[in-house]
């Protein structure tokens, strides 16, 4: 038995009569905004740690350049 098991919920995506398309995109926006895709391209390879910790640096700056960009930018009319 696993110490630290982790609690998930599935991904849901109702087919309605809109179509089989519309619920792929669904699909495909649900999985980007839990990160699955980007977590699949970096298991792809084998990263050393070292790498792993840069890249995970510049990720934490990209947000933190992003989030102060738009804290800093005017609000719209």
């Amino acid at each position: 038995m696993p110490s630290e098991a982790v609690q998930c919920k599935p991904l849901e995506v109702v087919v309605s009569d809109r179509g089989i398309e519309r619920a792929i995109k669904m699909l495909k926006r649900k999985l980007a905004s839990e990160g699955v895709l980007r977590e699949l391209k970096m298991r792809r390879h084998y990263m050393k740690p070292s790498v792993k910790k840069r890249k995970k640096q510049a990720e934490a700056a990209r947000r933190r350049r992003k989030r102060a960009k738009l804290d800093a930018a005017p609000p719209k009319p």
